[in-house]
C-alpha cells in the first residue's frame, strides 16, 4: 500500500446521494481473481452515458460525492475499483461504515466533511475542472481555492496510512519475532 501523506490533484464531482457498492462496481465484475483491473468496472453502468462525470473529467484523483457514499454490501472491490481508476481520496458528508473501513484498510482515504463544504468543493471544480484540491492527512485538512476544512481521523489509522501499512504490512513489521517463534515450535506442530 502506498503511503498517504499529502495529495494534491484534480477532482470529479459526483452529485449523487446514496451511491452503493453495487453501483460503484457492479456484481458482474466480481468474478476476477486479481486485485487489479477493476478500474474498468468503476461505475461501468453509469459510464455508458457520455454525460457521466467520469467521461467528462479525465485524470481526477479526488472524488467528491454526495451523502451516503459506499452503502450497501461489503465489497472490497469497490475500493479496488476506485484506487485502480486513480482515486486517492473520496470526500463525502457521510460514508457507509463497511466501505469506510475497507477504504482505510485499502489505502483510499475517505474524508468526511459537512455537506455545505462538499457542495462548495463541487461548485469550485465544476467551474474550473483544473482547480487543485489538496487532501493533507498530516494536518487532517482539505484545501482548495478559498476553502480549508478540517476532518477527523483517529491517530492510529492516520499513522498507518501515512506509513503505507495495511493489515499484512502491520504483521510483517514483526516478521523476525514470528520467525523466532516458529523456530521454537515443536516438530509435531504444523509449520509455516
Amino acid at each position: 500500500m502506498d503511503p498517504f501523506t499529502t495529495h494534491t490533484g484534480t477532482a470529479a464531482a459526483l452529485r449523487r446521494n446514496d451511491v452503493d457498492t453495487d453501483q460503484i462496481i457492479p456484481s458482474d465484475w466480481l468474478k476476477r481473481v486479481q486485485r487489479t483491473g477493476f478500474g474498468e468496472g468503476l461505475f461501468s453502468e453509469w459510464r455508458q452515458d457520455p454525460s457521466f462525470v467520469l467521461n467528462r473529467v479525465q485524470g481526477a484523483s479526488v472524488l467528491l460525492a454526495g451523502e451516503d457514499f459506499g452503502t450497501g454490501s461489503s465489497r472490497e472491490h469497490a475500493v479496488w475499483a476506485l484506487t485502480d481508476f486513480g482515486f486517492r481520496a473520496v470526500v463525502s458528508p457521510r460514508f457507509g461504515d463497511i466501505f469506510r473501513s475497507n477504504s482505510l484498510k485499502g489505502g483510499l482515504l475517505p474524508v468526511q466533511l459537512p455537506s455545505d463544504v462538499v457542495a462548495a468543493l463541487m461548485d469550485l471544480v465544476e467551474a474550473d475542472p483544473a482547480a487543485p484540491v489538496t487532501v493533507d492527512l498530516g494536518a487532517r485538512e482539505v484545501r482548495a481555492e478559498g476553502i480549508a476544512a478540517s476532518f477527523e481521523l483517529d491517530d492510529f489509522t492516520r499513522w498507518r496510512l501515512m506509513e503505507g501499512l495495511d493489515d499484512i504490512g502491520l504483521t510483517l513489521r514483526h516478521e523476525a519475532e514470528i520467525s523466532a517463534f516458529e523456530q521454537q515450535r515443536p516438530a509435531f506442530l504444523p509449520h509455516v
